[in-house]
């Protein structure tokens, strides 16, 4: 299944679209703050979706639809906030290469929270893209002078609510169309999220200032294709070939980022390049097909 050649599109599409969100975001906090960006992203996705939301709320059972919510929740509204508000202090490549600790997080909350059973080799992985992470935070440039650990730590937070939210809706919601579970979850999320750009004092400002509505299309983008569309793309590839595949799509991810922000000047030196390949084969070897054959083979 995993080899599906639809299965892979997905994947690369969404590492495409996942990987240009974090130089998105810098774009949009040209002119608007991390919260106004991440309340616009998140209320255009679910005004894109409304009408499909409309059609399947009443689809959904009631007793799911708390999962459903929180899917939203964990896995696109609170993620956007910690992003773009960590984001004012580390470079969007950064950004992109912590979001790869996404899938050690679905290894770990599976193991915590949903009693899946997590081999040694795993645990293995885990220590290695832990000890990558932690490396890129030592070799960030300028770091005695600007000490970012604050806001590395809400990356780090990030990736593990996207890491448990894979696992609870694979388990809890994998009989919903992924269509109506992210049509429904952007829209009940909206609401919080207009919430917060009201009280922002968004709409106090000249919006048809030049700055301003670019900085409003750059966020919109974001949401329409970085959280509605992608997030529809995903659920697909969640149920097509499982958490963990699905999960990997953040092995993509860092290139795309990296390489934005190349473009667009940030630093990335030989040493940061360095902690994102130990990030990666931790991930690899805690995701590795052989290695997970063979846990199969000796548990059978």
């Amino acid at each position: 299944m995993k080899n599906n050649p639809v299965n892979w599109l997905l994947f690369i599409g969404l590492s495409f679209v996942w990987g240009s969100s974090f130089i998105l975001m810098k774009e949009g906090m040209k002119a608007l703050s991390s919260f106004q960006v991440a309340s616009i992203r998140i209320v255009s996705a679910g005004l894109v979706l409304l009408p499909i939301a409309i059609m399947s709320i009443r689809l959904i059972p009631r007793k799911l639809m708390v999962y459903v919510f929180l899917s939203g929740t964990l896995g696109s509204l609170l993620p956007a906030y910690l992003f773009c508000y960590a984001e004012q202090q580390v470079d969007s490549g950064l950004a992109g290469v912590l979001n790869s600790l996404t899938p050690i997080f679905v290894i770990l909350s599976g193991a915590l929270f949903f009693n899946y059973r997590t081999s040694l080799i795993k645990i293995v992985g885990i220590c290695i893209a832990l000890s990558g992470s932690i490396m890129l935070f030592f070799v960030q440039p300028n770091f005695k002078e600007e000490n970012n650990l604050f806001h590395i730590l809400l990356i780090i937070i990030a990736t593990a609510l996207y890491g448990y939210n894979v696992n609870m809706v694979h388990k809890r919601l994998k009989q919903i169309p992924s269509l109506r579970i992210t049509a429904v979850a952007m829209l009940l999320n909206a609401i919080p999220a207009m919430m917060v750009l009201f009280f922002s004092g968004y709409f106090n400002q000249n919006l048809f200032a030049k700055e301003n509505l670019i900085a409003s299309g750059y966020s919109a983008i974001l949401g329409i294709f970085g959280s509605a569309l992608a997030t529809i793309f995903f659920y697909m590839l969640l149920k097509r070939a499982g958490s963990v595949f699905a999960s990997m799509v953040t092995y993509g991810i860092p290139i795309v980022a990296l390489f934005w922000g190349v473009l667009y000047g940030e630093v990335v030196g030989w040493k940061q390049v360095l902690g994102m390949l130990v990030i990666l084969l931790g991930v690899f070897v805690a995701n590795s097909p052989l290695f997970q054959k063979r846990t199969l083979q000796n548990t059978t």
